[in-house]
């Protein structure tokens, strides 16, 4: 089913957990009150399956400027390269925010779900904590 029935963005969803950095790209993530998000990682990612209750992480909803970021955090699993190399990000505690972003969030973990049709992927459910915006649009994946 290749159905496009939503506007989807591209958020880097980025945290720092055990010595390594993990990051990847989220299309379906959306915020679901004024302080909640919730983010749909796939199985397939080292990420998301490294991402618990509790954790602080960075959630950067990426800028029209910034395609270079989602080839880089697109490609590979976090656990088989370094994919922050070659990026401009900052790292707030455990979070890790790319700069330059159309908008920039720490969020704690609510709550990792598993639900029926979709209990492979990890459905994380967060509290934003703070955020700051840039001047930059952001990003539609076609």
């Amino acid at each position: 089913m290749d159905y496009r029935l939503f506007n989807y963005g591209a958020n880097a969803v980025c945290l720092m957990k055990n010595g390594r950095k993990y990051g990847m790209i989220c299309s379906w993530a959306t915020q679901v009150d004024y302080d909640k998000v919730v983010m749909l990682l796939g199985a397939q990612s080292v990420t998301g399956r490294n991402i618990s209750k509790g954790d602080i992480i960075g959630v950067s909803v990426l800028s029209t400027r910034q395609e270079d970021v989602v080839n880089v955090l697109g490609e590979n699993h976090s656990d088989e390269a370094d994919k922050f190399e070659n990026l401009d990000y900052t790292l707030k505690d455990s979070a890790i925010l790319i700069n330059n972003a159309s908008i920039n969030m720490i969020v704690e973990v609510i709550d990792v779900l598993h639900l029926t049709g979709i209990e492979e992927d990890n459905l994380v459910y967060g509290l934003i904590r703070s955020f700051t915006k840039g001047d930059d649009p952001m990003m539609t994946i076609h």
